[in-house]
């Protein structure tokens, strides 16, 4: 396994992650990389590690370019295991090393690992000195763990950001003049939705601190490393973390017998018609984590539920908890659905959108197959609504 160039003696040394279908919940169809950075100085500095199924990968990588028995400093700058899952099998090689991390940062890998490790604990604003380089630390708290901290190489203009700015991606290429653009806003906006959502103050703050550095690349956790289209991602970020959004809907919803489907598509319709980008999803071919990214950038969520034994579908139930705990703000929702004789749903599906904080309009609830009359008064009622 060969070491990455990002400058002159500085490397990629991750691992690839080819096989991972699901990380954190969510489906990851284009795999993932768990990156790692070598950094060559007087003092030889490891910036996180792989998780633990890649160590060997990882450790073929370091020795493509020094004996790893002669690392000085592993960087953790995130505890989370797919970050720290290797650090164990590191420090049996490089016994010596000391571990650079924030104070959550210990305390987490004294929980996780119980090591008997040599610690130094940095706060933002300290300084490491590797010798012709010095390590700069920011310490940015629920982006997203309470313990993640980014790490500035001033001297190289190399920002290493830990789960910020990463996409889930496998593949040979490192940067991102090297694969298209659209791929990589389209994962990295997924990555958004599913892990860094409920974030958005958070990493406001960061990126006030990233604003006032000198960036020539951007070195995530996961994914493709940052050269050429820095202001683009740094523009998607500022949007995400304001929860600004477009003037689109996401129609979600499940069904029975297909008649709440017929008024997801007569809702989807009547925005169409007003000029609102529309996407319909069904819960039963489209996962979870494939809504949020439309979600992340919609102004109106529209969720429909047959009743199922006085309660909403088990797939709807399942993305609403889901989109709640991601906590997107500012959007209006609808609740709609049709029912048999209960019809206990709609209500259920309006009260989840309600705590979220969405505004809400006026419920759509239909008595078993909707009529064409029924339909019609739908088209109207949201209409009027968009005017």
């Amino acid at each position: 396994m060969k070491a990455v160039k990002l400058k002159e003696n500085i490397y990629w040394v991750g691992g690839i992650d080819w096989d991972i279908r699901s990380f954190h919940g969510y489906l990851t169809p284009r795999g993932t990389t768990y990156n790692a950075y070598l950094i060559i100085d007087d003092k030889i500095t490891l910036v996180d590690t792989v998780k633990h199924y890649l160590y060997d990968e990882m450790l073929s990588r370091i020795a493509d370019v020094i004996d790893p028995s002669r690392i000085d400093y592993v960087v953790s700058n995130h505890v989370e295991m797919d970050h720290s899952g290797s650090l164990p099998r590191i420090m049996e090689v490089a016994p010596q090393a000391k571990i650079i991390t924030s104070p959550n940062g210990e305390k987490g890998l004294k929980a996780h690992y119980q090591g008997d490790w040599d610690y130094t604990v940095v706060k933002s604003g300290d300084t490491l000195n590797l010798g012709s380089r010095s390590l700069s630390f920011v310490q940015t708290p629920m982006v997203h763990w309470p313990d993640n901290m980014v790490t500035y190489l001033a001297e190289e203009k190399i920002l290493f950001s830990n789960d910020a700015f990463g996409q889930h991606i496998a593949s040979p290429e490192r940067f991102d003049d090297q694969i298209s653009l659209g791929v990589l806003l389209e994962e990295a906006g997924k990555y958004y939705a599913n892990i860094v959502f409920p974030y958005g103050s958070q990493v406001q703050k960061a990126l006030e601190t990233v604003s006032t550095l000198d960036i020539e690349i951007i070195a995530p956790s996961h994914g493709i490393i940052w050269r050429s289209n820095i202001p683009a991602i740094l523009q998607e970020y500022v949007k995400w973390s304001a929860n600004e959004t477009e003037n689109k809907v996401v129609v979600v919803y499940d069904t029975m017998w297909g008649s709440t489907e017929k008024i997801a598509r007569t809702i989807g319709s009547a925005f169409e018609a007003k000029g609102v980008s529309t996407r319909i999803m069904n819960l039963q071919v489209s996962d979870i984590s494939d809504v949020m990214p439309e979600v992340l950038t919609a102004k109106y969520v529209c969720v429909g539920s047959s009743t199922l034994n006085n309660n909403m579908l088990p797939k709807v139930s399942a993305f609403l908890t889901y989109m709640k705990g991601l906590a997107p703000k500012n959007r209006i929702g609808l609740a709609f659905g049709s029912y048999g004789w209960g019809g206990q749903s709609v209500g259920q599906v309006e009260e989840v959108l309600k705590g979220a904080g969405f505004e809400l309009m006026e419920q759509v609830r239909l008595q078993y197959i909707p009529s064409q009359e029924q339909l019609t008064e739908v088209v109207k009622k949201i209409q009027e609504v968009l005017e």
